[in-house]
This record gives C-alpha cells, structure tokens and sequence, in this order.
C-alpha cells in the first residue's frame, strides 16, 4: 500500500497532479479542495494517498490532510460510491461542511455536488451517520446556515477553503451573518 508520496509537482491538469519522485512520476488524483492548496509547479509536495486497484488499472488518490483521506475512505465504503463520486463529494463539500450536512441530515447540500441525486444523498446520510471521521468534526463552527454563507462570501472574495475554514472555526456560534463575515475578514486580515 503506498501511503504517501513525496516529491517535486510536476504537472498540475484538475483533478489530477504528477509528482516526480527522484525520476518516476505518479499521476495522482486529487480533489478540488486539495487541488487549490498546491504549491507552485517545481516546488515540493507531500501528500497522503490511496491506492485502488482495479482489474484493469492501479489509481492513485491524494489527499492534503490525514481527515479527507479518512473521508474518502469512509465514502468508498457506502454502497454505489465509487472513487471518483467520492472525489466529486469532497470537491463540492469540505470534510467540515459534509459532516454538518449529516448531523443535520440535509440531502439539499448533497445534492448540489455534480453526480449525487437525491437517492444517493439520503443513501450517504444513512450510511455515514454516526461514523468517527464525520462526528465531531464540526465541533467549534458557527451553524450550518451562516457558515454557508460566509463561506460562499469568503470565497467569493478570493480566499481558499483552507483559509477559510480556519476562519470559520474562531467564529462564535451566535453571531449573524454580516457580522460574522466582518470577523471573519478580521481573522483574516491578521493571519
């Protein structure tokens, strides 16, 4: 099993990267969450991986953080949800945002990303309800509801998703949306 790969970004085509590891180049894919957190081409790159092999072919999955490979791992494992459905999960939905969508049972955000209609939403929220790697995930972020749109804001506004998930996370939980969105352009502006 590889585990993880580390070498210099080769080659950036969404949603797959290469990495060159002293001469050998591994085509990887990566979801858009990771994708947007790549360094610079030449520069150097680790990143957490997954191995599937398939009968006709040995695919690479990577992962920027040790909590969206154990998503990704945990989304393979629900029936009808392959590895690039699972991609596609966690491209439209950070591992925070997906776990808010299953503590509050919400297929509506599911069923926004590309490839998941509303069967396969509710079948998601079933399956992965209670798992580790999605309770608690969220502990310490304001509601689902003004998280939404402060993300949408702040994204809008140019910052990553790692950014501004860190953002959200010193937001106090009472606050409306305007001015969560001030405190949160503060915590950003300071960082």
């Amino acid at each position: 099993m590889i585990g993880r790969i580390t070498g210099t970004l080769a080659a950036k085509h969404p949603p797959q990267v290469l990495v060159d590891c002293n001469g050998v180049g591994y085509e990887i894919d990566v979801p858009m969450s990771t994708f947007y957190n790549l360094p610079a081409l030449g520069e150097k790159i680790s990143l957490l991986t997954h191995l599937a092999i398939r009968e006709d072919a040995h695919l690479l999955y990577g992962f920027g953080s040790e909590i969206e490979r154990a998503a990704f791992r945990e989304l393979l494992k629900v029936s009808g949800i392959g590895a690039k459905t699972a991609l596609s999960v966690l491209s439209g939905l950070s591992v925070n945002d997906l776990s808010a969508a299953i503590a509050a049972q919400e297929i509506g955000r599911l069923v926004k990303v590309p490839g998941i209609g509303k069967k396969t939403a509710e079948r998601l929220l079933l399956e992965l309800k209670g798992k580790p790697v999605f309770a608690g995930a969220i502990a310490g972020t304001a509601p689902a509801g003004v998280s939404d749109d402060v993300r949408q804001a702040l994204l809008a506004l140019g910052y990553n998703d790692r950014e501004t998930t860190e953002a959200l996370r010193q937001l106090p939980s009472d606050l409306p949306v305007g001015e969560a969105i001030r405190q949160a352009l503060r915590a950003l502006s300071r960082a």
